[in-house]
């Protein structure tokens, strides 16, 4: 599954009478995933994760580049050979299990929806894969003539999985699956993703805010800021030689248990997505931004094979957290007005 050169452009609800502003909720956005990959999408609210996510699922048609399949652009593809390509090879988990469900219809019939509607099976059969599809995710049969409502969320969440998995699909895209979880069945949902991509040989884009689980889930990491890919790193480099200066300061805000928390402070105004700023969209708020950063977004650059970032001023491998925060608190000194 390939992205190249997304962009998603929305009709925003300002602007004059006769030319409303737009929202760029994706920018130049490509991204690959190969067989058997899990990759973490990672950035703060608003950064086009979840525009991603269904640009990837074919849901949301970008306003240009393409959404490859095996090579095949799914959005040149007749609608028929699109829906059973979308429908039977991606599967989607969305990230809450009480409104991505049907209220009104029992589990059974939930997860046989997608069997039905692709035409697998005969009945006795679609029956047995329900049953499968239950026992795969952890649910007891007695569940099956439940509806959503009678569950708890991390069950409806379960059900969720099964009926994304129920066509067989090589591709999982999970948009924050966790998020309207209690603690307590998070890490149940996040082990069971993990098994299942393991037992079933899935690849998997993994979308959240929770930055440490991502990079604990993921083989590869993905920053995302603006609507941008700032960077891509290997999971096991991310936290300490990460390059770009976005992707630092997400990781040392994040709490540790054997590290204090040493958070990378970041100044300037959060940038709008229907006026974004010229050049690096970072750049507001980055203590390495100059002229050449308001005058161009870099290209990607590449360190040591399968590591891109894009930035003018990448982060230098020997600067640790600390000699980052002593840089952004002196570069927020210089520009502070001298008091009276």
């Amino acid at each position: 599954m390939a992205v190249t050169d997304a962009h998603v452009v929305f009709p925003a609800r300002s602007g004059g009478l006769f030319r409303r502003d737009r929202v760029h909720a994706l920018t130049g956005a490509s991204l690959s995933i190969a067989p058997g990959e899990t990759v973490g999408v990672v950035g703060e609210s608003g950064c086009g994760k979840s525009t991603l996510a269904r640009v990837l699922i074919g849901v949301q048609r970008p306003t240009s580049g393409t959404v490859a399949y095996r090579g095949r652009d799914l959005w040149v593809m007749p609608a028929g050979e699109r829906r059973v390509t979308v429908g039977t090879r991606l599967g989607m988990v969305f990230q809450d299990p009480a409104t991505a469900l049907n209220r009104r219809l029992p589990i059974h019939r939930v997860l046989r929806d997608p069997l039905d509607v692709h035409g697998r099976g005969t009945p006795a059969q679609r029956a047995e894969r329900v049953r499968e599809l239950m026992a795969l995710v952890g649910l007891p049969a007695s569940l099956a003539a439940r509806l959503p409502g009678q569950l708890s969320g991390g069950q409806r969440q379960r059900v969720a999985i099964a009926r994304a998995l129920a066509l067989e699909p090589e591709l999982l895209i999970a948009d924050e699956p966790t998020s309207a979880l209690d603690v307590s069945v998070r890490a149940q949902i996040l082990n069971l993703l993990l098994d299942l991509k393991e037992r079933l040989g899935l690849a998997l884009v993994f979308v959240s805010h929770d930055i440490q689980t991502v990079r604990r889930m993921s083989d590869r990491v993905v920053t995302m800021y603006l609507g941008r890919v700032v960077e891509e790193s290997p999971a096991a480099r991310v936290t300490e030689h990460a390059r770009h200066p976005y992707t630092r300061a997400l990781f040392s805000a994040t709490p540790g248990l054997l590290h204090p928390i040493q958070p990378i402070p970041l100044v300037g105004p959060v940038p709008s997505a229907v006026h974004p700023p010229s050049g690096c969209p970072f750049r507001t708020r980055c203590w390495k931004a100059d002229e050449a950063c308001a005058a161009s977004m870099p290209d990607f650059a590449t360190d040591e094979g399968d590591h891109r970032y894009r930035c003018h001023h990448p982060v230098a491998g020997a600067e640790s957290t600390g000699d980052l925060v002593d840089q952004a608190r002196r570069a927020r000194a210089a520009t502070s007005p001298e008091p009276a």
